[in-house]
């Protein structure tokens, strides 16, 4: 078959069923209350964040001009690789151009030739990570600490990474990360943990799920030791959510990071991220500092979405971050509900195979630290027709 032939065919396959995609510009500002966004704190647009970036702008020029480990690394980098690293309690740290990017090389650099066990539940790029890893991949059913067990007990190789969504990014639960670091500990394997929706939102002061795993669990004992072996854990973060920017990082022990600029690809390859949005991520890391209840905030707001949901008889659970889904099951089915939503001024996300299992697609509301009472009261009308047309569906 010709090659754009047989590509246009498939696109008429994705159109029946209903898995078409479309860019849809956005304008700077419109009616609709924004749901779909990862602006869990409202940063984005804070003036102190954008004057950051303004600055930094001014400073730097527009792009950092080269990779990392060439022209890309401004002092602001280093600033924010500190604050990254101070803030969440680890030793190092290391900025990526995307939070994508950071997973690439986190998981990619570390497994090398060994095992890669990865939850069933986790984000795209940690997937992709896997596949381009040349690793083997044991992929687990999501949450099932006894699986990624039993996978590291059985492996032959001899180095090993387990690999976890923080909290996950459709579902919106949070992983056990506790139980996690003791099986990785167990079987002398490191735990790449992705707090791409935890920083900015869980744990003391939004310090991510292995801050908040810690608190957990108390004072070092022989039951808690393995949380508190940094060697053995590694945090990826993304500052385009709770921080309002753009980027990922790095979160590790010296020589986790010293590795990675070394050998790994993703970052000795890519430019290096644009020192406007590294100026806009340490203005919102100052934030945190200075609001520490910010990311409570942000929680209780999703709390509360997904309350309203559950009376209205919509399937949702309850959100251990901002992630609050509803699922509605069919892709027509969300999307016509997304649709219903934005008819009543609520922008939200809409996912659908590939992104989440078949029968499962869903609207994924994502709640922001600045909702107002009047907006929660618009966003359960919005709801309320969900509702509405599901029942006479």
């Amino acid at each position: 078959m010709n090659p754009l032939a047989e590509l246009r065919a498939a696109a008429q396959e994705r159109e029946a069923a209903g898995l078409r995609r479309t860019l849809r510009p956005r304008p700077p500002d419109d009616d609709l209350l924004d749901l779909a966004s990862n602006d869990y704190l409202g940063l984005a647009r804070d003036p102190r964040v954008v004057e950051a970036a303004v600055a930094a702008l001014r400073t730097w020029g527009a792009g950092s001009t080269g990779s990392r480990l060439v022209t890309g690394s401004t002092r602001l980098h280093g600033d924010l690789e500190a604050a990254l690293a101070a803030f969440c309690g680890a030793e190092r740290a290391l900025v990526f151009s995307s939070g994508y990017m950071a997973n690439l090389a986190a998981v990619g650099t570390l497994a090398r030739d060994g095992l890669v066990v990865s939850d069933a539940g986790n984000h795209a790029s940690i997937a992709d990570a896997c596949r381009l890893s040349r690793a083997r991949v044991a992929v687990t059913p999501h949450g099932d600490v006894a699986a990624v067990e039993k996978a590291l007990a059985a492996r032959t190789e001899e180095r090993a990474v387990v690999v976890t969504d923080a909290v996950f990014s459709v579902a919106g639960d949070l992983a056990d990360v506790a139980a996690l670091a003791e099986a990785a500990a167990r079987h002398d394997a490191l735990l790449v943990v992705d707090e791409a929706h935890a920083l900015g939102v869980v744990g003391e002061g939004g310090r991510g799920a292995v801050w908040a795993a810690k608190e957990l669990a108390g004072p070092v004992s022989e039951q808690s030791t393995a949380l508190f072996r940094e060697s053995h854990i590694v945090r990826t973060v993304t500052l385009s959510k709770a921080l309002g920017s753009q980027g990922g990082a790095v979160l590790g022990t010296p020589e986790v990071i010293e590795t990675l600029v070394d050998t790994g690809r993703p970052f000795i390859f890519d430019t290096g991220l644009a020192p406007a949005c590294v100026a806009a991520a340490l203005a919102a890391v100052d934030i945190l500092l200075s609001q520490p209840e910010l990311p409570g905030t942000a929680r209780a707001r999703a709390r509360e979405l997904a309350s309203a949901a559950r009376a209205l008889g919509l399937e949702t659970s309850e959100p251990a971050g901002a992630v609050v889904p509803v699922v509605l099951g069919a892709p027509e089915a969300a999307l016509a509900a997304a649709a219903t939503c934005a008819e009543h001024g609520v922008r939200v996300g809409c996912f659908r195979p590939p992104s989440v299992p078949r029968g499962r697609s869903c609207l994924r509301l994502t709640a922001r630290a600045n909702l107002s009472s009047d907006d929660l009261a618009v966003i359960r009308h919005a709801l309320t027709a969900v509702a509405e047309v599901k029942v006479r569906a």
